[in-house]
């Protein structure tokens, strides 16, 4: 179901509101670009800062411009297992192809609780469902016995966003489930050595400023052309790494801006990058550019 290059679209913003003429302009050049799908309200559109009116305007929007022309995923994690049920619903009745369930954080449950929790949400929905794991920021981990068993018990859980940073997991992952489960790199950097053991494509924050590159990095691997993918992962790789020397989204969104796709505007408690990391961005895009 899931599978190829997903971009997890950033929400543009304007004097404090959401910039919705940006937000389409955005969806439009990734259509061009031949992206596979986009997740809407998901983390790196800042959703836990977005009001349940902006986030279902955003859903309905994208599905709107979207047209068909690529999936669109809903963000519809949180750490509020009734909250995450009634986005799901929303979701799927705004005609969203899937929906993406980030871990719970901060409440930190047990294994048990976290399948228990994803459950509740898939037994609410007939979408197909994305896990996403990233104990990085959640503080918890979905562990791979608790990935398996919900693929057993949830015909409807039928992909993982793995962002866990360990090639030896997705190997795990991939040996212990279905074929027809999915799984998918939620780190761009690790975008090819996921796919050699068995993931199927990313979710990917770089893919808001290079959709074309990462749909041709996706391809590659997919084709089994991996020294091509080497080639590009290589001339990337600085760009994979400092759109994260601060907090996500803020350097993609920086450099959007500079481009004059959106006006440069995070939420609170997220901020500017500071001077130094930002000549750091630009001249690693400089530099990318320069090597085209």
């Amino acid at each position: 179901m899931f599978r190829g290059t997903f971009t997890a679209l950033v929400t543009p913003f304007r004097n404090g509101d959401v910039d919705f003429a940006a937000l389409e302009k955005l969806i439009e050049d990734q259509v061009a670009a031949g992206i596979t799908g986009i997740v809407a309200v998901g983390t790196t559109a800042e959703s836990p800062t977005l009001t349940q009116e902006e986030k279902h305007e955003i859903i309905q929007r994208t599905i709107k411009i979207a047209k068909g022309r690529c999936q669109v995923v809903a963000g519809a994690g949180t750490n509020s297992t009734r909250d995450s049920i009634a986005a799901a619903k929303f979701a799927e009745k705004a005609g969203a192809d899937g929906a993406l369930l980030v871990a719970p954080y901060y409440n930190k449950p047990s294994q048990e609780g976290l399948f228990r929790h994803f459950k509740a949400i898939a037994d609410a929905t007939k979408l197909p469902v994305m896990l996403y794991n990233i104990p990085g920021r959640c503080g918890v981990d979905i562990g791979p016995e608790t990935v398996v068993r919900l693929a057993e018990n949830c015909r409807n859980i039928v992909s993982i966003k793995e962002a866990s940073g360990s090639v030896d997991r997705v190997a795990e992952l991939r040996r212990r489930l279905a074929e027809k489960f999915t799984i998918l790199s939620g780190d761009d950097g690790l975008t090819l050595p996921f796919m050699s053991v068995g993931a199927v494509g990313v979710v990917s924050v770089a893919s808001n400023l290079f959709p074309g590159e990462l749909c041709s990095l996706v391809r590659a691997c997919e084709s089994g052309d991996f020294k091509s993918a080497e080639n590009l992962h290589r001339r990337m790789g600085a760009i994979f790494k400092d759109l994260f020397i601060e907090p996500n989204p803020v350097p993609a969104k920086t450099a959007l801006a500079w481009r004059g796709a959106i006006s440069f505007e995070v939420r609170l408690p997220l901020c500017e990058m500071s001077e130094a990391n930002q000549a750091r961005l630009r001249k690693t895009l400089e530099e990318f550019e320069r090597g085209k």
